[in-house]
């Protein structure tokens, strides 16, 4: 995987096994079509913060915890999900996390003060968890076309949601801070007719799995420095997504067309250029100098004007996209426990980070000034670089040792990349 060229991808995966990416059955696209609303929901208050805030007379710090309450939950939700899914299978199992979603995301919107805003977060965060984290072995189960036109398929799914997501915020926001919050609801209250509809029940697999196999397979360790190099990251990129919006200050509209470029461009990278360059040379270098041009990127937008903050803020999505993918590779290929159960080791690691970057970045500005919380962004990604390279060994030959046993595997999760 992590030699010269990446194994993560078919070279067309467009037309994998003669299958055809758009000639998929209904319920894979009932399924897909459901993910991009579950990944709208992470960056869906992103233009519509300082309006929260305002709303609920509740300060920046405060409002960021729906950020936190949303990934801590997300992070222990992570220990859960394949003991569920191994149980009452994938079917129902997305069904219940998107009717908890449906639940949560409406009771968001009828929110009386920001503690229970945050709470509400909070069980959203745990049924978006159920859902997103089977979605996509349910898709390489039905797809047609080979795993990996389904693993596009489902990447795609995510860089649409993350891109939309702002702008959905952006559009129903700027009549009223409750408004996104519904408009979730009904469009996931949708998916749920969806796949009830057109999804039959999938095989389950063979042996349950136990609360604590996520927790073993961490004793790999090639998939502990993954988990590790990306708990930095992703401190760097809830950064720049939670902390950020109040920094440009900027009207719903605006912040809103900003984060839709940056999804856009974390889409585009995500999917087609990173292929491209883990291909050309190797997931390693990719990731490792992707990590310092997030870094330096991060630096820049912490000193720069307002302008520059925007420019910057837009291009640090193309740096995310590459991370996400290669992150999202080496995770499922570098151990030898079942994709699934690598999965939710890695993802329980690297979201406590995500909820760690909104809860700190306010108060670390309250205690020092505006600069440093990208400061200390930026020494998260060289952190997470440097530790791809003194574990470059781990992450490299047993990646490659172990990517056979893997290829025969479809039981594949990776929660919002």
């Amino acid at each position: 995987m992590s030699g010269t060229k990446s194994g993560g991808h078919a070279d067309d995966p467009f037309q994998e096994g003669g299958g055809s990416l758009l000639r998929q059955p209904k319920a894979v696209w009932a399924t897909a079509g459901a993910s991009v609303v579950a990944f709208m929901g992470i960056g869906l208050v992103d233009p519509i913060l300082p309006s929260i805030a305002r709303g609920l007379h509740a300060s920046n710090s405060q409002v960021s915890l729906l950020f936190t309450s949303y990934f801590l939950i997300t992070a222990f939700a992570m220990l859960v999900t394949g003991f569920v899914s191994s149980r009452i299978g994938g079917r129902r199992t997305l069904l219940a996390g998107l009717a908890l979603v449906v639940v949560f995301a409406a009771l968001s919107g009828m929110s009386g003060s920001v503690g229970e805003l945050v709470g509400f977060r909070a069980g959203w965060g745990l049924g978006n968890a159920l859902f997103v984290s089977t979605s996509l072995a349910v898709i390489v189960g039905a797809a047609a076309g080979g795993s990996a036109a389904a693993i596009l398929l489902y990447e795609s799914a995510l860089g649409l949601g993350m891109a939309c997501g702002p702008l959905l915020g952006a559009i129903l926001g700027d009549m009223k801070w409750r408004y996104p919050f519904f408009g979730t609801a009904v469009l996931m209250a949708i998916g749920f007719v969806a796949i009830t509809a057109f999804l039959k029940e999938q095989p389950r697999p063979a042996r349950k799995t136990s609360l604590l196999d996520p927790i073993r397979a961490l004793g790999h360790g090639g998939l502990a420095s993954a988990a590790v190099a990306a708990f930095f990251y992703n401190y760097a990129f809830f950064t720049v997504l939670a902390f950020t919006p109040f920094v440009l200050d900027m009207s719903p509209y605006s912040s809103g067309g900003v984060f839709f470029a940056w999804g856009v461009l974390l889409a585009v990278f995500s999917v087609l250029v990173a292929p491209r360059l883990q291909h050309r040379f190797g997931s390693l270098k990719v990731l490792g100098g992707s990590l310092l041009l997030l870094a330096a990127d991060l630096l820049v937008l912490g000193y720069g004007d307002h302008t520059t903050a925007v420019v910057c803020t837009v291009l640090s999505g193309a740096f995310i996209g590459l991370n996400n993918t290669v992150f999202t590779e080496l995770a499922l290929g570098v151990s030898d426990a079942p994709r699934p159960v690598a999965s939710a080791g890695y993802n329980f690691v690297r979201w406590f980070a995500a909820a760690a970057a909104p809860f700190l970045a306010p108060r670390i500005e309250e205690w020092t000034d505006l600069h440093v919380p990208f400061v200390v962004a930026a020494a998260a990604a060289v952190a997470g670089a440097g530790i791809v390279a003194v574990r470059r060994r781990a992450l490299t030959i047993e990646a490659v040792e172990m990517e056979p046993r893997h290829a025969a595997q479809d039981g594949v999760s990776a929660f919002a990349n």
